[in-house]
């Protein structure tokens, strides 16, 4: 066959690095700080009410298309309270499967081939896959170092924006970089929204991890932008059931009308007894919340120290539970070298940023590290990570 078997679209894309390096962990014995996901499980009393739920027969069979009463409820009362964004639970929110169904179903309903979509660069994998997929171009704005954190040119961004630009794809908290947009940064793309008239799909999976008193700020609730925006939230970053994959979108009936045109023939429905559970999580006090963001923070910290005592400059994030580093310091440019061998070197996997760019140079020498761990195996990999200086 002379033809590729892989559709054009996504011949750029492969084996993601989560899955390499992951692999390399289990082949190493290595502490796998690479992927994002915790080694311990949520609230016990969550983890019973998906038991309670498998056993009482609710979700075993075909849930409704848009996700379970319930748990479309919850979400839209989690919303009001905490943001006083007001959703109909049966117009205007979608559960999908997890985080990455929603982005894949918004973008696949609202892009059309040779739409731009303007991304915050560096960026989770599954954005760039699903723009192509989608058939649209993405058009990188970088975020860039400075001052120990990470920021947004404003400029930048708006000089980005053309006749082709469909939508703006956010996140903030930002995954990998921990940046936290501030009020004032989002305020300014909401204008640039209203005045192009662009959709903005924004993904804030970790809106309950922020530090430091750091606010998180749905752009949503800014004027102008609740009917053009689509919020992509989800449980598994919140309550540690990342497997659970649980996720939802809330918009307005519109744009949500649209993401569940294309989610139907993507997964249609699933996790049907896990969207019982996540529907109680959604209700827990804030004392959970409160506990866990405080919880990470010490962890976030924990890394933090002992990364930059290893001789990595450290950009200690605002939010998420992603440090990224600069490997510079340590005689190294190539991250996706010094990640392969770290392994041998130190024991430890983590991910070279690069793999989020597209402009790849920017973020050659930077690499990311989760600290959603136990604390005994974070002391453990900044043991083994101080053998490099």
């Amino acid at each position: 066959m002379t033809r590729p078997l892989l559709n054009r679209r996504l011949a750029e894309f492969g084996t993601t690095i989560f899955a390499e390096m992951s692999a390399l962990a289990a082949r190493t014995g290595s502490i796998n700080l690479g992927q994002g996901f915790p080694d311990t499980d949520g609230p016990e009393e969550i983890r019973e009410a998906a038991v309670r739920a498998l056993r009482d027969g609710r979700g075993n069979q075909y849930p409704p298309g848009p996700g379970v009463p319930e748990l479309r409820t919850a979400v839209a009362d989690h919303q009001r309270e905490r943001y006083g964004l007001v959703y109909d639970p049966d117009a205007e929110v979608l559960v999908t499967a997890g985080a990455t169904e929603a982005i894949a179903a918004a973008l696949l309903a609202l892009v059309e081939p040779g739409d731009e979509v303007i991304a915050l660069e560096p960026y989770y994998d599954s954005y760039a896959a699903c723009v192509a997929m989608a058939g649209g171009t993405r058009v990188p704005v970088t975020l860039r170092p400075h001052e120990g954190g990470y920021v947004l040119d404003l400029d930048e961004l708006r000089a980005a924006v053309t006749d082709r630009t469909r939508l703006i794809l956010l996140n903030t908290p930002h995954n990998p970089t921990g940046t936290v947009l501030t009020r004032a940064e989002l305020t300014a793309i909401a204008e640039l929204a209203v005045e192009r008239d662009l959709l903005v799909v924004t993904d804030e999976v970790y809106e309950h991890l922020v530090f430091d008193g750091t606010e998180h700020v749905p752009i949503a609730t800014l004027p102008g932008m609740r009917e053009r925006t689509v919020t992509i939230g989800s449980s598994g970053k919140t309550f540690s059931f990342t497997g659970w994959k649980v996720g939802w979108i809330t918009a307005s009936p519109e744009l949500t009308s649209a993401a569940r045109s294309a989610k139907q023939f993507l997964t249609y429905v699933s996790a049907g007894p896990f969207q019982y559970a996540i529907a109680e999580a959604l209700r827990l006090p804030d004392a959970y919340f409160d506990s866990l963001r405080a919880d990470l923070q010490a962890k976030r910290d924990l890394l933090s120290e002992g990364l930059a005592q290893a001789g990595f400059e450290v950009y200690r994030p605002a939010g998420t539970y992603f440090v990224t580093t600069d490997i510079r310091p340590l005689g190294a440019t190539d991250g996706f070298d010094f990640c392969r061998s770290l392994p041998e070197r130190a024991g430890v996997v983590a991910i070279p940023n690069a793999v989020f760019y597209d402009h790849r140079e920017a973020g050659a020498p930077f690499v990311r590290f989760a600290f959603c761990k136990k604390a005994e195996v974070l002391e453990e990999a900044v043991s083994r990570l101080k053998r490099l200086g």
